[in-house]
């Protein structure tokens, strides 16, 4: 039984979002980054640490949703993600994912047992700086959802076919490539334009342009990578063009891409 008068009938952590929607939306919003946003780790490898991490809390709710989630993005390879989940060391993942998994291990434990020789392996093993942020943050955020979940006491349900049919419905992410993840040096190598939508909405000028916000909004970003590492989380779009296309559009809200390309947008 809940400690606190949670909404009945729904599962785990989502009678804690429907008790406190306030808190509820960043919490969403930051889980579905984590694990469905732009990343060089797949979303099966990205649910795989979720449930990693949930299974070493005991958290059932967290570890048997997630559990199901990556496997269905994995083509139902349930194994695989029990394997990680128990015996990470001996599974049939890559050495990069492992010495992921090592970090996240340690995360679990406490931020401070994570060490120079950890990160060290997992970049001898290939982990960009990217994958070890995404990791340890996967794993310190599921610390927190792990225990908000049980601390409050939220049911969860305990017939395995109710979690499939979570896992099911959860989206795969169109994963960026590694190289989508251009670092800050690379960013020379793309030309940013701003401009307004012409009358009839059309542009006829680079690539598909992002836009900010609702189709109402007047202001429209356009980067155009002119090195083959595509636009994803270059990080470095001018703050004063994003300010600007901000003040042109009081109802501005932006788009997950250029959130991601554009920090000063969040």
């Amino acid at each position: 039984m809940p400690h606190i008068e949670l909404p009945e009938g729904l599962p785990g952590i989502s009678s804690a979002f429907a008790f406190r929607p306030e808190t509820a939306k960043p919490l969403r919003a930051l889980a579905e980054a984590l694990l469905r946003g732009p990343s060089p780790l797949t979303s099966g490898e990205r649910e795989m640490i979720a449930a990693f991490v949930s299974t070493r809390n005991d958290c059932y709710f967290c570890q048997i949703s997630h559990r199901a989630a990556a496997a269905h993005h994995l083509g139902g390879n349930y194994e695989l993600v029990d394997a990680v989940r128990f015996n990470y060391p001996d599974a049939p993942v890559s050495p990069k994912l492992k010495a992921l998994l090592a970090i996240a291990a340690k995360v679990q434990q406490g931020g401070k047992n994570v060490t120079s020789e950890d990160i060290g392996k997992a970049r001898a093993e290939g982990a960009t700086d990217l994958e070890i942020h995404d990791t340890v943050l996967i794993a310190a955020a599921f610390c927190m959802y792990n225990r908000y979940v049980d601390g409050l006491a939220t049911v969860a349900p305990t017939d395995p076919k109710s979690y499939d049919e979570m896992g099911k419905k959860m989206p795969i992410a169109a994963t960026s490539n590694p190289a989508s993840a251009a670092p800050p040096s690379l960013v020379a190598h793309a030309r940013v334009r701003s401009f307004r939508k012409t009358g009839n909405g059309k542009e006829n000028r680079g690539a598909d342009p992002l836009v900010c916000g609702t189709p109402s909004s007047r202001c429209v970003i356009k980067i155009q990578a002119l090195a083959p590492h595509g636009f994803q989380a270059m990080g470095k779009l001018s703050r004063a063009r994003a300010c600007a296309c901000r003040a042109a559009n009081s109802a501005f809200t932006p788009s997950p891409a250029l959130r991601t390309a554009c920090g000063s947008c969040a």
